[in-house]
């Protein structure tokens, strides 16, 4: 038998007041919901279960496309020095992106619903991301998101440099 990732079912992020963020994820982007808010989740199975000693959790989860959702988690048990996210260079760190046809025209409709952009979509028509049209905001908590448009796919250029990859990278026993 071979393990089968059929695809990403959830992303999860860790956020302070769930409310708020309902009002950030359903209200301003849009993204519809999978399940209502959860009330308090807390005991022994739970901790062992996310690994987090004493873990009281209440979480949301929201459609992005039709195939995987966005999971909203409120710990009451966050520890009170926790209020900033991990910087994008830490290990551990993540950002979740989000496909849209246009990213100018996703850029123009968001700003004008008051969210600021680190910078104008990046446009990159050379290597391995060509054809990516990008950029990052943030939710009201800090938590890095991206925009992305894929305008085209080199799947040829991407096949030879997998490929390419794959012969020559170093040996798992190097690393």
């Amino acid at each position: 038998m071979s393990l089968t990732l059929d695809s990403v079912h959830h992303t999860a992020i860790i956020v302070k007041n769930l409310d708020r963020s309902i009002y950030f994820y359903h209200d301003l982007l849009g993204l519809e919901f999978s399940n209502e808010p959860s009330p308090w989740f807390e005991g022994p199975e739970l901790a062992k279960g996310v690994n987090v000693p004493n873990a009281k959790l209440r979480q949301v989860s929201l459609w992005v496309g039709k195939n995987s959702t966005l999971e909203l988690i409120e710990y009451g048990n966050r520890p009170a020095d926790n209020d900033t996210p991990i910087q994008q260079n830490y290990l551990g760190a993540m950002h979740m992106a989000f496909l849209v046809p246009d990213v100018e025209k996703a850029c123009a409709e968001l700003t004008a619903k008051g969210i600021k952009f680190y910078s104008t979509p990046n446009v990159v028509d050379e290597g391995v991301l060509s054809g990516w049209r990008w950029v990052y905001f943030e939710d009201p908590d800090g938590i890095p998101l991206e925009l992305v448009e894929v305008a085209y796919y080199n799947e040829e250029e991407r096949k030879a440099g997998i490929a390419e990859y794959l012969a020559n990278r170093p040996k798992l026993a190097d690393l």
